[in-house]
């Protein structure tokens, strides 16, 4: 049995969008959740985010799990469907067991963010 890590056990993403205005690469940290073959975010600030805003112009992004990289493409969650309530539970699941914080509003609150994840 192998020692390491699963990509989806890691704590953090890489996501890296491309700036609306400069066209430059913008690359964060994130946390993430997979379920099947998406991986979900949830953006705090929602679409004020400059990375919600990016991808929203070029749905085109890079994704770094682990050592695992992939251009892909994401797209915001409409709000109330399955897969919103998904994103919402992979990610509280994932998260709040180890958080000192209360994630329960941002888990309420924050902008969901699907990207193609396929094996």
């Amino acid at each position: 049995m192998s020692d390491e890590v699963p990509n989806e056990d890691l704590p953090y993403a890489y996501l890296t969008t491309t700036g609306r205005v400069s066209g430059s690469p913008h690359r964060i940290e994130i946390w993430f959740a997979r379920e099947g073959d998406t991986i979900y975010l949830l953006a705090g600030d929602g679409d004020r985010s400059d990375w919600v805003r990016n991808l929203l112009v070029s749905p085109t992004v890079v994704l770094e799990v682990g050592d695992r990289k992939r251009t892909t493409t994401a797209g915001v969650v409409e709000r109330g469907t399955d897969a919103d309530a998904v994103a919402r539970r992979a990610l509280l699941d994932k998260y709040q067991a180890s958080s000192t914080d209360d994630l329960s509003s941002w888990g309420r609150t924050a902008l969901a963010i699907a990207i193609d994840w396929p094996d």
